[in-house]
């Protein structure tokens, strides 16, 4: 069983930055692709960001192109997210899940492993 952990967030200002970090207990987090996604209370889960088993790829929802980046280090079974330029529209629950998938996937249903969360604050 995959165990995933986010940490790193937090409250900013309008903005700001923050760097998410999603820790993987297991050592074949190389062997699948990986993904972030957030949840405003009320809404359905939605995609942010994904990357390719080996990093060589990434894919962006358009809402957050051009301001966050995702990242993975295989060698520390460790995953990120850079966020920069924080609109208030960026606060939620971020989450961090792995899927069995090497390509990059953007779905819900196609990520086999979630973490707990972890909440994004942005203040206007």
């Amino acid at each position: 069983q995959v165990q995933l952990v986010e940490s790193g967030g937090g409250l900013v200002q309008t903005g700001g930055s923050l760097r998410l970090s999603c820790a993987s207990s297991e050592r074949t987090f190389s062997s699948g692709s990986m993904g972030w996604f957030r949840h405003y209370s009320g809404k359905d889960r939605e995609f942010v960001a994904a990357i390719t088993w080996n990093g060589g790829s990434a894919y962006y929802a358009e809402s957050v192109k051009g301001r966050f980046t995702i990242s993975r280090d295989n060698a520390k079974n460790t995953l990120y997210l850079q966020m920069n330029s924080l609109k208030p529209e960026d606060t939620a629950v971020y989450y961090c899940a792995a899927s069995l998938s090497p390509a990059v996937v953007t779905m819900v249903r196609e990520y086999r492993f979630w973490g707990r969360g972890t909440q994004v604050t942005v203040s206007s």
